[in-house]
Parts: structure tokens; C-alpha cells; sequence
């Protein structure tokens, strides 16, 4: 019988495997072991296309963070929009994959996809006025908030009897509703905290800009003397 044209197992075929564990099982539920009986071979033949499981995951995480866009950060997009354009496209790619979020966690400088993210994030937000240490808190406060938003869903942690609420936690009496539309009150949720994110920003921004406004002024009046 002659070879077949499409090998057994690629790098690809493995990382989408294993990523279909992890979004089933979660990440303690991934093995070498499992993987290979997943794809069908033995647990060896996986080893030559990633020596140890946390190759693996550093390959799915890649992935995973290839797809968050940062595009606006460079089309001239006010940082507002810049900033949130980021924020979702962030969180549409980690929320796809909750159980890879631990994973996930480390800082950027842990990976070069992630360098690359708080490189234009950080580059956008300094060319809009931004003062760098101002810069970088904006960037790891968003990314808190997007990670926080991915973690678990607030929502589905509610059951759907009315009695647990109406009884014990009166003011609670619509909380049987909630795991029903998990996914609006998720999203909804964190187009709220965004917002107001923002918003204070802004606020920030503006007495940054007055002070260095106020800074000019004064060094206008002195060289005028």
C-alpha cells in the first residue's frame, strides 16, 4: 500500500485537537495521552511535532491571540474608538475559548504575539497624548477588564427556580431569569463596564491635557519676561 498523500498528523491537526479538548474538558482535562487517543496514534508520534504538552499550548495560544485586532490602534481612529475596537476584538477571541483564559493569563511579555499587542497599544495611545506610564496602566487595566469578562459568566452561575430567590433573597426575586439570556446580560455587561471605562478616561485625559496646557502657558509668560 503506497504512503498517503495527507500525512497522519500535522502541527495543525494536533492543535485544533487539542484545543477541542480543552474547550470540553477544560485544561486539566489535556494530556499527551488523551490528545493521541483522540487523533488515534500512539502518544510518540505526537512528540515529534511538539516535544511537551506546554509547547502545545503555547502553539494554541498563539493561535488564539493571532486573531485579536489592534488594526485600529494604525488607521487613525481616535484612541476612544482605537481602544475599544481592541477591547472587543480581545474579548471575542478569549470568550470563544473560556478554559484557555487561565492559560492565557500570563503577561504579554511571555509570548511574541502578545508583545506585538501591547507594542501597538502602547505606541497608539502615546501618539494620541497619552504620557507612556499613564499609557501603559490603560493597557493592563484593559486587559484586566477583558479577561475578568472572560473567566466565568456571571449570568449562568443562577438557577432557574424561582423558589431558591423568592424566599431567601427578596431582592433577588428575578434572578431565576437571568441564566436565560447569560449571553445578552454577559455582553451587555461588559459594554457597561467598557463605557464607563472609557468615560473616565476621558475625564483623566482632559485634566492631563489642561495641566500640560497650563505647563505651556507658564513657560510662554517666562520666556516673554
Amino acid at each position: 500500500m503506497g504512503r498517503p498523500r495527507v500525512p497522519l498528523l500535522s502541527r495543525e491537526r494536533i492543535r485544533d485537537a487539542a484545543l477541542s479538548i480543552i474547550d470540553r474538558d477544560g485544561l486539566s482535562g489535556l494530556s499527551m495521552r488523551k490528545l493521541a487517543g483522540g487523533l488515534g496514534v500512539q502518544a510518540a508520534s505526537l512528540y515529534k511535532h511538539y516535544p511537551t504538552k506546554d509547547d502545545v499550548l503555547d502553539d494554541i495560544a498563539r493561535g488564539v491571540i493571532g486573531r485579536v485586532d489592534t488594526s485600529a490602534f494604525n488607521e487613525g481612529a481616535d484612541w476612544q474608538q482605537a481602544l475599544a475596537s481592541w477591547a472587543r476584538s480581545y474579548r471575542d477571541a478569549l470568550a470563544a475559548h473560556p478554559n484557555l483564559v487561565p492559560y492565557l493569563a500570563e503577561g504579554p511579555g511571555q509570548r511574541e504575539e502578545g508583545m506585538q499587542l501591547a507594542n501597538a497599544v502602547h505606541g497608539g495611545l502615546v501618539r494620541a497624548g497619552w504620557p507612556p506610564r499613564e499609557a501603559t496602566l490603560i493597557g493592563a487595566a484593559t486587559r484586566h477588564l477583558v479577561l475578568g469578562s472572560t473567566v466565568g459568566s456571571f449570568s449562568r452561575g443562577f438557577v432557574d427556580d424561582v423558589q431558591v430567590y423568592r424566599d431567601r433573597y427578596p431582592h433577588l426575586e428575578q434572578a431565576h431569569l437571568l441564566r436565560s439570556k447569560a449571553d445578552e446580560i454577559d455582553t451587555a455587561s461588559f459594554e457597561l463596564a467598557l463605557s464607563a471605562f472609557i468615560d473616565g478616561l476621558q475625564a483623566r485625559f482632559d485634566a492631563i491635557d489642561g495641566r500640560r496646557m497650563r505647563r505651556r502657558a507658564a513657560t510662554q509668560i517666562r520666556s516673554e519676561h
